[in-house]
């Protein structure tokens, strides 16, 4: 699944086995509906992010990366915040704030991961705190995820105007349907439900955090981030994966009464 624009780079378990079971013929996209390769291989990789239990519902959890994720998320902005409300020093809470990113991201490294998802979260901290030590307030923090925020909104709002929901894309992985759900009218209306929910919790997040920033009220805004980040995120993305579930029908009765003979 893609990263929270918000939390800024909290990493994915794309190394999480799905469990989920083998494509049944009936659902298996026919070959001439499969996208090109480069953009098969493409979704494959975001929706590899999307971590699944044995019984095929979606592990919230893990998609964000566990508890670990999380922890990693959130604890640079709440240190950055502390620091500051402690210490009114701009410059000493950036920096503990990437110290705490870093720690992070060296942990990620001595482990062998990825350097591109060990690097990402420590990236986006250094780019926030540069922000914030550009123009001399504490509030510009948290500027980068007002923008990140709306171009991801921007983003999901198109992918459903033009028909290829973002979330269906994801899902339809993850679920084996591929792309075959766009030849399904329902199918297309519960995944671009799903994606306009993702999209209203991101703009809930900026019609609470915009007016905060505006009033320069950085414990609210510093406060309202942390709630509203990974939490706020993984709670959408729980009801977009229950809102687009398949709605297996039942095969009709032979008996039924508006048959001969029933």
């Amino acid at each position: 699944m893609t990263h929270d624009p918000e939390t800024s780079g909290a990493p994915t378990p794309q190394d999480t086995p799905n469990g989920t079971p083998a494509t049944p013929a009936a659902d298996r996209v026919p070959e001439r509906d499969d996208p090109r390769d480069p953009l098969d291989a493409a979704l494959r990789k975001v929706g590899s992010g999307t971590a699944v239990t044995e019984n095929g519902e979606i592990d919230v959890l893990a998609t964000i990366g566990g508890w670990r994720g999380l922890v990693e998320s959130v604890l640079p902005s709440a240190v950055f915040l502390v620091a500051f409300i402690t210490s009114h020093n701009l410059w000493g809470a950036g920096i503990a704030a990437v110290v705490v990113a870093a720690a992070f991201s060296v942990a990620r490294l001595v482990q062998r991961q990825s350097p591109v998802q060990a690097l990402a979260g420590l990236a986006a901290v250094v780019l926030c705190v540069v922000v914030a030590l550009n123009t001399g307030e504490a509030r510009d923090y948290y500027l980068w995820g007002f923008v990140t925020n709306a171009a991801y909104i921007a983003a999901m709002a198109v992918s459903v105007l033009v028909g290829w929901p973002l979330l269906g894309l994801v899902f339809g992985l993850v679920r084996n349907e591929g792309i075959a759900w766009r030849q399904d009218p329902q199918r297309r209306r519960r995944y671009a439900l799903a994606t306009w929910i993702l999209v209203a919790a991101l703009a809930l997040r900026l019609a609470v955090q915009i007016p905060l920033y505006l009033a320069d009220l950085l414990t609210a805004l510093g406060t309202a981030r942390l709630v509203m980040g990974l939490p706020l995120y993984a709670l959408a993305l729980w009801f977009g994966w229950l809102v687009s579930a398949r709605q297996d029908t039942k095969p009709v009765s032979e008996g039924r009464p508006d048959q001969p003979g029933a």
